[in-house]
């Protein structure tokens, strides 16, 4: 389990981060302790009840305990059913958020590693602010493609965990998420896969105490389309 919560110090603001245990939450955390006005309390994942999986990136819930142990922050679950429509995940979403703010009074900011995807970005700050929250990107409108060499050269290690074949091949899925990835990658592809090209499962960083050790597991294809290759900690 992760540690217990302390509450921010030195009078700054705190922030809730969603954690979708790729390399853009990941790398969102490490850009916000570097700032000096916020202060990142916990972490909140969607997690699908069943598979006991982050939902997209199909990360083991094991996996994902262990990634806030090595960040030293609490993890809150929102716990999603299978095939989960739209309104039972804002029900969970709403619950978790509630949760965070029970836990931390004054805590009304939740920060997103959202790159460029404007919809995106402004349906989150819709839905954030009917239950009363702000929303933070603090990687909005970077370029991916140095974001992407910045992440590598900065020392975070991640796996690509799902691939969309409809996007990219599938064979990328189970790709280490480094320059070689980067230089094979098609042109049509963005580097960070804003477009849903792929998914990571971030195992070492900056962000993180320690890195995690993992072990490749079973490829399966999903829905005909998704490629996802199990990651297991060793």
């Amino acid at each position: 389990m992760a540690p217990d919560d302390i509450g921010p110090v030195s009078g700054r603001r705190p922030v809730l981060l969603s954690w979708s245990g790729g390399k853009d939450a990941a790398w969102t955390l490490h850009v916000l302790r570097a700032r000096d006005d916020v202060e990142v309390v916990g972490l909140l994942t969607t997690v699908t009840a069943g598979y006991e999986r982050i939902a997209m990136h199909g990360i083991r819930r094991d996996l994902l305990h262990a990634q806030a142990l090595a960040a030293g922050l609490p993890l809150i679950e929102a716990m999603i059913p299978p095939q989960c429509d739209n309104a039972a995940y804002e029900a969970a979403f709403a619950a978790a958020l509630s949760t965070a703010r029970l836990r931390w009074p004054g805590l009304d900011t939740i920060a997103f590693g959202d790159l460029f995807l404007a919809d995106v970005r402004a349906w989150r700050e819709a839905s954030c602010a009917r239950l009363g929250w702000h929303i933070e990107t603090p990687l909005f409108g970077v370029d991916t493609s140095r974001l992407a060499r910045r992440m590598i050269e900065g020392g975070l290690r991640a796996t690509l965990c799902c691939v969309d074949t409809q996007q990219l091949d599938g064979s990328f899925s189970g790709a280490g998420f480094n320059l070689d990835l980067l230089a094979a990658l098609p042109a049509n592809c963005d580097p960070c896969g804003e477009n849903g090209e792929f998914h990571t499962c971030v195992t070492d960083g900056p962000m993180f105490t320690q890195p995690l050790k993992v072990v490749t597991g079973e490829q399966v294809l999903r829905d005909a389309r998704f490629a996802y290759t199990d990651l297991l900690l060793a």
